[in-house]
């Protein structure tokens, strides 16, 4: 469950900036130009390294995306492609809508993905349903154009061909938009060459064909949802209610069969790949060696426990696993493999407890990294000087930084970028220079680019917040969050922030916890910049609070694993640690204490009120999952098994149906009615049992919102729907 939580706010330092005196307005935080300063996004570097390309929104409309290329050496900016200029503005057919959902878009306009040409000559920009190509002189070129929408297009690795599906069928043009079909029976349950719907939404894998790479081969996903349950669900809009019925493998039921095939760029000899006589697998990834000769193909189990990477003859489709990983628990997928030259991989494993970087040639294996600390992704390979470049979190669990370490043996890493900040990075093909995207508790998002040694070349993004920043008059109340640790019943450090307005001494103070608490993303307590709506809150006189709890990544397996079959049991724990904490506190008003929680936040939200009633003042539950049984396979079954099994205790217990009636404190539910992520019959069946129970509640619905509510004017009117029910029944 790749949850996005409500995008709330870390606070800026006041000392960094001059004073001001304007007040923070909800309508203001929403409103365009974005407070956060200009927030490029998917910033990339050419593969030859000259340019840097990204989308920028528009100061007129913050959530209109324009393609811009920068000039590395010079700086010069310009804009590729307008999309005002070149798309049509044609409403998305249903399935782009939910890919964008998936993708965590939703509700952004214009240009949302792009794809370098690997020659870097070009770039394919998908706008309104179409595909276009633009040259590096500012030429466009549409390639389609069709009512129907064109999805998950790629430039092929020599540039030569544009990929893509179309009605459910794969099809390659070349650059003139000469197109040939190469499937021909995808329609109704059946598709060629898109990720299926756990792929997408848990698996980090958002394609379904992957070109070798002197464009002899194709592979292609052939994923047939016949076996998938068949919801019913209402997309239900302000202008009338659309019904779809959709294939959603909820856990416990079939998966999508998903085989894969090679195929020639004309769709002639098509082999299919033995993945096994198992059929009940997922296609995790899928990768092709330098040479074009091999394929590689990750095929996880079931269950999640097993992990094994198969190497696979294009020309007659056999297999055969080169290694396997192996858990008692669950295996984390990732991005790290890197085939290198020499026929060695690159691999990242937790089979020390932690995510570190391997390397394996003919059945060896060499550590390169260790310690109390993870490795997040592989971010560039430079083989003649061998070296690896990549993105962890060695310094501190609360800061991700990009460091360098040796491909031929276990050294200690180098830290390449500045410390009080949350890095992101990206490389070019030869891994010579680097694109940093960073920010940090007083500083908004910033991009530049830097050399191997890490030193800042050119600012790309700087970003700074002075002169007319959109942020600059609303500086002076703006606080630096404080950082610590409590100990959970196991004597874990669980790290927590902390936001304070101008105290007054001996008054005491409402506190806003803002809770997340799942596995896998949503993380709330990092040194990184995420907007102004919690700053707003401390403004109007609240104590923010967040602690992040065992289950949550990048604290090592040991620490993730206690949420396993036992969902809703430790991290509810641990936000009562981080009450029982705040309680101590002198300035803190025990008796007016408020949590807030979007997506596994709001499942979080439930469960303290059910277990702990009284110790919150009240609660606001966002998107919830009320019944895991109601969510999909590859996210739920991960942690929790089988529901239909051994493992059904384990789901009833994890449940917020039964002990919906121990709700004593007051309640606000807020969900979408066109969320296909935690589809609405979560919330109809937690409202069906507390009216039932006789339990009051509050309720705010958003027709045609997903899982995320967009749009200025539905997220001001959420929030002052929270802030009022907040201020009447917490602060006042």
């Amino acid at each position: 469950m790749r949850f996005l939580p409500l995008v709330l706010a870390a606070a800026m330092a006041s000392a960094a900036f001059p004073a001001s005196a304007e007040d923070l307005t909800l309508d203001r935080v929403f409103q365009s130009p974005d407070l956060n300063g200009p927030s490029p996004r998917l910033a990339r570097l050419s593969p030859d390294g000259r340019l840097v390309t990204l989308l920028r929104n528009r100061a007129e409309d913050k959530d209109r995306y324009d393609l811009w290329a920068i000039d590395a050496d010079t700086g010069e900016a310009r804009m590729l492609v307008d999309s005002l200029k070149f798309g049509s503005g044609a409403e998305l057919s249903e399935e782009e809508k939910m890919r964008r959902e998936r993708a965590r878009v939703s509700g952004t306009k214009g240009i949302v993905a792009y794809d370098w040409a690997p020659d870097g000559k070009a770039i394919l920009v998908p706008l309104d349903g179409d595909l276009f190509v633009a040259d590096l002189g500012g030429a466009v070129r549409r390639i389609t154009e069709t009512p129907e929408t064109e999805v998950d297009a790629q430039v092929s690795e020599t540039g030569r061909y544009v990929s893509f599906v179309r009605d459910q069928n794969l099809f390659v043009s070349d650059l003139a938009g000469k197109a040939k079909q190469l499937t021909n029976d995808g329609g109704g349950t059946l598709s060629w060459g898109s990720a299926e719907f756990v792929a997408q939404e848990e698996m980090d894998r958002t394609t379904g064909h992957w070109w070798s790479p002197d464009d002899r081969y194709l592979a292609v996903a052939r994923v047939d949802e016949s076996p998938v349950k068949v919801v019913t669900r209402a997309a239900i809009g302000a202008g009338g209610t659309r019904v779809y019925e959709q294939r959603y493998p909820a856990a416990g039921t079939p998966n999508a069969i998903v085989d894969l095939y090679v195929m020639r760029p004309d769709g002639s000899g098509q082999t299919k790949v033995d993945l096994g006589p198992d059929k009940d697998i997922y296609l995790a990834r899928v990768d092709w060696t330098p040479d074009g000769k091999s394929l590689l193909v990750q095929r996880e189990s079931r269950d999640q426990k097993r992990l094994d990477l198969l190497a696979v003859d294009p020309d007659t489709g056999a297999s055969k696993i080169l290694f396997t990983e192996t858990a008692k628990t669950w295996v984390n997928l990732h991005d790290n493999l890197r085939a290198l030259k020499d026929g060695s991989l690159l691999w990242s494993s937790e089979r020390s407890g932690y995510n570190h970087l391997y390397r394996w040639k003919n059945g060896k294996w060499t550590q390169l990294t260790s310690g109390n600390w993870a490795v997040s992704a592989v971010e560039g390979v430079d083989e003649g000087k061998g070296l690896v470049y990549f993105t962890a979190n060695k310094d501190s669990p609360l800061e991700q930084h990009l460091y360098v370490a040796r491909l031929d043996r276990k050294v200690e890493p180098r830290r390449l970028t500045e410390s009080g900040y949350w890095n992101g990075a990206a490389m070019d093909q030869a891994a010579r220079r680097a694109l940093v995207t960073r920010s940090g508790p007083s500083q908004p998002g910033q991009v530049y680019l830097a050399d191997t040694s890490g030193k800042r070349i050119a600012w790309i993004e700087e970003n700074a917040v002075r002169g007319d920043h959109p942020y600059a008059p609303y500086l002076d109340s703006h606080v630096v969050p404080q950082f610590g640790t409590i100990k959970a019943e196991d004597g874990s450090h669980l790290y927590y922030k902390m936001m304070t307005p101008k105290m007054e001494p001996g008054k005491r103070y409402p506190v806003f916890v803002q809770v997340y608490g799942g596995p896998g993303t949503g993380r709330q307590v990092t040194r990184g910049w995420t907007g102004a709506l919690q700053q707003y809150l401390v403004d109007k006189g609240w104590i923010v609070f967040s602690v992040d709890g065992r289950g949550t990544p990048q604290r090592g397996k040991a620490f993730e694993d206690q949420i396993y079959r036992a969902m809703g049991s430790v991290e509810v724990q641990d936000q009562l640690a981080g009450v029982n904490f705040l309680k101590t506190q002198s300035f803190v008003d025990p008796d007016r204490i408020a949590v807030n929680g979007w997506s596994y936040g709001g499942y979080m939200a439930l469960k303290l009120l059910e277990n702990l009633p009284g110790v919150f003042a009240a609660g606001v539950s966002g998107a919830p999952v009320t019944r895991w049984e109601l969510y999909d396979t590859h996210y739920t079954e991960r942690y929790m098994g089988n529901p239909l099994g051994a493992d059904a205790a384990a789901y009833a217990a994890s449940s917020a149906i039964p002990n919906a009636s121990k709700i004593a404190d007051p309640i606000l539910l807020i969900h979408g009615m066109a969320d296909d992520n935690v589809v609405f019959d979560n919330m109809t069946a937690l409202m069906g049992e507390m009216q039932g129970k006789k339990v009051p509640f509050e309720l705010m619905v958003y027709p045609g919102a997903t899982h995320r509510v967009s749009g200025e004017g539905p997220q001001v009117h959420m929030w002052k729907t929270i802030e009022r029910f907040l201020e009447r029944e917490v602060k006042n």
